[in-house]
């Protein structure tokens, strides 16, 4: 057996050394190859969800009863009968985000500066969790519970509201957006630098005074993004607005009223007996498409905003 000298055991760990590194580069390798992959996959997926869109929406509209001007100028949503006019699905889109973002951002603002600045440590495990549970819950549930529950209390209060209507709809989606706009704006909050608050509260601002003008001014693009991302989200609800909106498209600003959305419409087509090669088929497709630009445009404004008012503290 050779002797172990302390020249050998310099040599031997100096070649443990190595190996380990050379195994942490090999697995640093693995793992850049797989986050490389996913990133590209993501890119192809989107790439292909967009090029089919694209190509069916372009059949749509090759159709001699589905022109570009009917689609956009026209007022009428019934593709039975030939009209073609997107504006009656995006007005009863439009009509349940801001309900819902009526309810979702003053709320959820509202709780993100409470957990943020006043609430206590054991209230804050007791409210985030119970957030979350909401996030968690399925649209499916929110749906039913807005035709049988919020529906009803409406109709208590004015008699005026239909079975279906704008406004359960949006309180249940507002509902569903709040644990969005409370958890990222609290997030944004909390990311403002403590020497901010200590600084007006030394200058003998109170508290009220530190969380409305000082706090929620430094995080203007985070609250934003958050809104905008819950806009967002409700544009893009399926569920709730096909069991509690109803499937009437019309041009109203009156919540009272029933009316349908895009993603509604979408879901109607989808499990309704329509044919695949026939123009209301590929109406769904020029439906998305157009849900699809809404969407995209409120990410870029919102990454715009967030870019142009952000604050970066040392």
């Amino acid at each position: 057996m050779a002797k172990m000298t302390p020249e050998v055991l310099r040599r031997a760990a100096r070649g443990e050394r190595l190996r380990s590194r050379a195994h942490q580069r090999t697995g640093e390798g693995v793992v850049t190859v797989l986050v490389a992959c996913a990133g590209v996959f993501s890119v192809l997926i989107t790439a292909a969800i967009v090029a089919v869109l694209a190509g069916q929406t372009w059949t749509f509209f090759r159709r001699p009863e589905a022109t570009l001007a009917k689609f956009f100028f026209a007022t009428e949503w019934y593709p039975h009968y030939g009209d073609f006019g997107i504006w009656p699905l995006v007005a009863g889109t439009m009509l349940v985000a801001a309900v819902a973002i009526a309810v979702a951002l003053p709320l959820g603002l509202i709780t993100a500066i409470y957990l943020s600045e006043y609430a206590p440590r054991r209230v804050r495990a007791v409210i985030k969790p119970t957030l979350e549970v909401l996030a968690g819950i399925p649209t499916v549930v929110y749906g039913l519970f807005a035709v049988t529950v919020i529906t009803p209390g409406l109709q208590r209060l004015h008699e005026d509201f239909q079975s279906y209507n704008a406004m359960a709809a949006g309180l249940a989606v507002g509902v569903l957006c709040l644990p969005i706009v409370s958890s990222l704006c609290e997030d944004a909050l909390r990311a403002v630098p403590r020497g901010l608050r200590d600084g007006a509260l030394g200058l003998g601002a109170t508290k009220f005074d530190v969380s409305l003008k000082v706090v929620v001014p430094a995080a203007f693009s985070g609250i934003v993004s958050a809104t905008l991302l819950a806009i967002s989200r409700a544009v893009g609800e399926t569920m709730i607005v096909a069991l509690a909106a109803g499937n009437l498209p019309r041009l109203t600003a009156d919540v009272r009223q029933q009316t349908q959305t895009m993603t509604g419409y979408m879901a109607q087509v989808v499990g309704g007996d329509v044919s695949n090669f026939g123009v209301e088929y590929y109406s769904l497709y020029a439906v998305a498409a157009m849900l699809f630009l809404i969407t995209f445009t409120l990410t870029a404004i919102g990454q715009g905003i967030r870019k142009r008012y952000r604050e970066v503290y040392k």
